[in-house]
C-alpha cells in the first residue's frame, strides 16, 4: 500500500484543486495538493515538501482531515487528507496543469481522482451552503 498525503487549504468558501499533467496516470484528473510519504518522513512532513514541490509554496499543517483507502489498477493508496494553510509565498505551477479554487457546491463541475470521492462527499456534507 502506498502512503499518500494531501492537503485541503481553503481561501475564504473556496478551497483549492489541482489538475494532474497529462502524461501522468489519471492524467487531466482534479485532485488535491500533495503525494507519496517518502522513507523517514512524517505525513506532515511529506506534505509541506509536496506543497513546496508543486505549488512553490511554504504551508503549514494545522490538523488532521479524514482518510481513505483506494485501490487502482496499479496501486492501492492510503490517502490522509489534513488542513493546511498557506504560510507564504505565490501559488506557481510547478507539476500541475492547472490549479482552481472552488466552493463544495461546483464540486460536481470537475472530474476527479476516484480515491477523493469519499473525501469530496464529506466536504459538501460538512461545508456545503455555508461560510468557512
Amino acid at each position: 500500500m502506498t502512503e499518500v498525503v494531501a492537503a485541503l487549504i481553503w481561501q475564504e468558501n473556496r478551497f483549492l484543486i489541482c489538475q494532474r499533467p497529462a502524461h501522468k496516470a489519471r492524467g487531466l484528473l482534479w485532485e488535491f495538493v500533495g503525494g507519496k510519504v517518502e522513507a523517514g518522513e512524517t505525513k506532515e512532513a511529506a506534505l509541506i515538501r509536496e506543497i513546496k514541490e508543486e505549488l512553490g509554496i511554504e504551508a503549514k499543517v494545522d490538523g488532521f482531515f479524514m482518510d481513505v483507502i483506494h485501490p487502482y489498477p496499479d496501486l492501492t493508496v492510503h490517502l490522509s487528507l489534513y488542513h493546511c494553510r498557506i504560510a507564504s509565498g505565490q501559488i506557481q505551477l510547478l507539476e500541475h496543469n492547472a490549479i482552481a479554487w472552488i466552493t463544495p457546491e461546483e464540486i460536481e463541475k470537475y472530474d476527479f481522482c476516484p480515491a477523493d470521492e469519499e473525501i469530496l462527499a464529506r466536504i459538501r456534507q460538512d461545508y456545503g451552503n455555508e461560510k468557512i
